[in-house]
């Protein structure tokens, strides 16, 4: 049996993952705020604290269900907000902490009781990290996107740094899905200029069809997972495959 744990598999490239991780014959373990599916937890990485309350317990259920059967496992860390946008000067501090929460703290709490949880796990184990262009270059109006983007790829390439000396290590990935077809691209095409001073060239790529479906994405991504050659810590473009 192969296992399946994801974030935010509620809508965009969560769902398109979701349902062809399903369709694949993966038994799927979703957390996201709706919790759309029979496979779902209701989770809302805003509160850094539902971690250690819904999903460490969560995960301990599944493994104590499954553990002896389990041939491969992927953990797929997805979810993430763009809001607040705008001037870093003008943001308001709330939506600061919140952004972070989520985008993350959670994020970083996730991965490591994944971890925490399968370590001992004797099979194929790949810990995802989908991240994004904004961690490499900085946009004006997205200083919280990039900075969490930027933060937790580091906090991959930590923790591939440390599963090395595992007896079951994970191997640990930054996953870069490119520009996708999403409520978030939509989100970022309604920004004013003052806000997101970029927001007419991400008006073009819509205009000029360069926003790949989902599906197409995930897809992709689900073909980079099963790859025998991928190294640990290294940053992947799902374009590529």
């Amino acid at each position: 049996m192969r296992l399946a744990i994801l974030t935010g598999g509620s809508r965009g490239l969560g769902l398109a993952l979701h349902e062809q991780l399903t369709q694949a014959g993966w038994r799927v373990l979703e957390f996201s705020r709706t919790a759309p599916h029979r496979d779902s937890v209701r989770l809302d990485l805003a509160d850094p604290t539902q971690i250690a309350s819904l999903v460490r317990p969560a995960l301990a259920r599944v493994a104590a269900e499954l553990t002896e059967t389990i041939e491969a496992l992927v953990a797929i860390s997805n979810a993430g907000v763009l809001d607040p946008i705008g001037p870093a000067s003008r943001k308001d501090p709330a939506a600061v902490l919140a952004n972070l929460q989520a985008n993350f703290t959670s994020a970083i709490l996730f991965q490591s009781v994944v971890v925490a949880q399968f370590q001992n796990l004797a099979c194929r184990k790949v810990l995802a990290n989908l991240s994004s262009g904004a961690a490499l270059k900085g946009y004006a109006g997205w200083s919280l996107y990039g900075a969490a983007k930027a933060g937790l790829e580091h906090h991959i390439r930590a923790v591939a740094v440390e599963q090395a000396s595992e007896a079951h290590p994970f191997i640990a990935l930054n996953v870069d899905p490119g520009v996708m077809d999403t409520a978030m691209q939509a989100l970022i095409r309604e920004q004013a200029p003052a806000d997101f001073p970029d927001v007419a060239r991400f008006i073009r790529r819509q205009a000029d069809g360069e926003l790949r479906p989902p599906g197409d994405v995930a897809a992709a991504i689900l073909r980079l997972l099963e790859r025998t050659d991928l190294v640990s810590g290294q940053r992947c473009v799902a374009a590529d495959f």
